[in-house]
């Protein structure tokens, strides 16, 4: 109760402080009434205006600050996700990538990058179609961890927050349903090749978006967090010179 009354003392307060105002203007200028009369007319019709005014700027600021609070909050889970299974999903998916010469020449992201070397890269991986073959990797570790990780990657998609960013919500659908397609077949080995292709056109779905999403992560980083964004850096699975221990 004490907010309410404290707010009824405010504007008690303040209308007498505006009779107060007016009745000595009255009093100390009685011969010009009328020109006092206009005026206080002139100000009760701008009052209108000025709310308008006034409510736009702060429903501006309010939304960008909102906004602001989102992408925060966005990032902060796709940190979690990379951390998570991002990271070792990119892993294993690379090691399938029967082109990763010209992938690896745009994920290998440096202090140097500015926002537009991101964004160039970016739309060079960030396809549906890259070229993969079963034969290159470890098909059934890849298996195993999205089953591991199936129960994260549902939270994930059933978090609000990520309604307003639909790539990275994209390549979740694109992960999850590998991790169906995948759990869904027994020996990998002895499939058909129609078959053998449908998944390699699902791998390289998934392996496409994630790479987009994790160039835009990065350049987070290197934007709020330039330690995560070293960590990245000295973590890079696409560089195979990169050493997690410093050394200089």
């Amino acid at each position: 109760m004490k907010a309410p009354r404290r707010g009824t003392y405010l504007i008690v307060g303040l209308i007498a402080f505006a009779a107060l105002l007016y009745g000595s203007l009255y009093t100390l200028f009685p011969g010009r009434l009328k020109d006092i009369e206009f005026y206080t007319l002139l100000d009760i019709a701008f009052i209108p205006l000025s709310v308008l005014l006034v409510s736009l700027v702060i429903d501006r600021l309010l939304a960008a600050r909102e906004r602001e609070a989102l992408l925060h909050k966005m990032n902060m889970v796709i940190g979690a996700f990379f951390s998570e299974v991002g990271r070792e999903l990119i892993d294993r998916l690379l090691e399938l990538d029967s082109d990763i010469a010209h992938d690896r020449e745009h994920m290998l992201f440096t202090t140097a990058w500015a926002p537009g070397d991101y964004d160039r890269h970016r739309t060079a991986v960030h396809g549906d179609h890259h070229p993969m073959s079963l034969d290159l990797g470890d098909v059934e570790g890849l298996r195993t961890l999205l089953e591991e990780k199936r129960s994260f990657l549902l939270s994930l998609l059933q978090n609000g927050n990520l309604l307003e960013h639909q790539t990275f919500t994209d390549a979740l659908w694109a992960v999850s349903h590998l991790g169906e397609e995948l759990a869904a077949r027994g020996d990998l080995t002895g499939i058909s090749e129609p078959d053998r292709a449908h998944l390699e056109l699902d791998m390289g779905r998934a392996y496409g978006r994630l790479l987009g999403e994790y160039l835009l992560y990065v350049r987070h980083l290197k934007a709020d967090y330039p330690y995560l964004f070293a960590f990245a850096v000295r973590t890079n699975p696409f560089d195979e010179n990169a050493e997690v221990e410093v050394s200089a």
